[in-house]
């Protein structure tokens, strides 16, 4: 980025002038003055316009970190250049702000090294970098700066609470019932023909003798329970937002965060949903990415039935989502359990259960995984 200052601006200007009245009127002493400050400004503009070789590096440690968590940036600058030493004056963006990056007498084959601390008070993505070099001349007519090296992120993932207790499950059979079933149960799930090595327990003697070969059972492990979590991410459902999120959608974002990291570990199949579309890719950089946006939840609850994506659904939402609750409430169909979330609504009467719905308010992260631990009867 070029910059005549409003010193070289005005020297620039002078130096017409008193050309232009040196000349016009026969004053050589003006013509002098002009064209040693003409001489001034294109020396300006050589010296600024030289261009340092510099070599950038950066790492993160970590790159990816929960909100509140320490994080830190070390950037490493080189001069690259064989001849000239660097005397600039350098800074490194970090989120909103501005790092600046001492490059005072940087040797030719000298590096410098500068750490650090990534602000993580908020959730989101906060780029950092490229570093900006500004160099301008002695006589400060000129200044110019260049952008060196790549730009990176840091994913500051929402905070995540402990939760002890995780649903037992509710398994749908595929002969039609609707059961809570412990870990290892096994039910039928289609005939195939027999194979060497296959257990003759497993042989159905009865479609055997009908086909006129042997026929084995097929059997499928129901007893998982899969978990959908679907994130209320539409702005009406928060609002007071303020640049695509709210306080009630930053504690929505943790219990989801909390619930899927509580799946994780317990080895339990979980799918994260959100109320305006899919959500592709890693689940926590795709809570880190969420925003307040439009978005359609009876067109979501009409796929969540068709669907039928897992056992136990959780709604997370906030105060203008109360309202749709009872809508919610009636996926108890197709999802054996229901549980809804609602966060932000301090001021409002308590939600009671309804239609088998489980209802948890809660006004944070850690209040509302004390409820769910306190959840009983998954």
């Amino acid at each position: 980025m070029r910059g005549v200052t409003g010193r070289g601006a005005g020297v620039a200007v002078a130096a017409i002038a008193l050309l232009a009245a040196g000349f016009r009127f026969g004053y050589p002493d003006l013509a002098l003055l002009g064209a040693a400050a003409a001489i001034a400004v294109l020396c300006a503009v050589g010296f600024a316009a030289w261009r340092p070789r510099l070599g950038v590096d950066r790492v993160a440690e970590p790159d990816r970190v929960a909100r509140g968590e320490p994080a830190r940036m070390t950037l490493t600058v080189r001069n690259t250049s064989r001849l000239r030493a660097a005397n600039l004056v350098a800074t490194d963006r970090c989120g909103g702000a501005t790092v600046p990056v001492p490059l005072l007498r940087l040797r030719p084959g000298r590096d410098t090294t500068v750490e650090y601390p990534v602000p993580t008070v908020r959730r989101g993505v906060v780029p950092v970098g490229p570093l900006r070099v500004t160099r301008g001349d002695p006589l400060g007519l000129m200044r110019l700066s260049r952008t060196y090296g790549a730009a990176t992120t840091v994913w500051v993932h929402p905070r995540i609470h402990l939760l002890r207790a995780v649903p037992a499950g509710m398994a749908r059979s595929l002969d039609g019932r609707i059961d809570k079933v412990p870990h290892g149960t096994i039910t039928f799930d289609s005939l195939r023909e027999y194979v060497v090595g296959d257990e003759l327990r497993r042989v159905h003697w009865r479609s055997s003798a009908k086909v006129g070969e042997l026929m084995v059972r097929e059997q499928l492990d129901t007893s998982e329970p899969t978990i959908v979590v679907v994130l209320d991410d539409r702005a009406e459902a928060h609002p007071g937002g303020r640049a695509g999120t709210a306080e009630s959608f930053e504690v929505a974002c943790e219990a989801a965060a909390s619930i899927v990291a509580a799946a994780v570990r317990e080895d339990l199949p979980v799918s994260l949903h959100l109320v305006s579309g899919p959500a592709p890719g890693p689940y926590l950089d795709v809570l880190t990415e969420a925003t307040l946006r439009p978005g359609d939840l009876v067109q979501r609850i009409r796929h969540l039935r068709s669907q039928r994506l897992g056992d136990t659904l959780v709604f997370l939402t906030g105060p203008g989502g109360r309202s749709d609750l009872g809508a919610v409430s009636g996926l108890r169909g197709p999802y054996p359990v229901v549980l809804a979330g609602l966060f932000g609504d301090r001021d409002a009467a308590p939600v009671s259960a309804s239609d088998g719905l489980i209802v948890i308010e809660a006004e944070d992260g850690t209040q509302f995984a004390a409820a769910w631990d306190g959840v009983r009867g998954w």
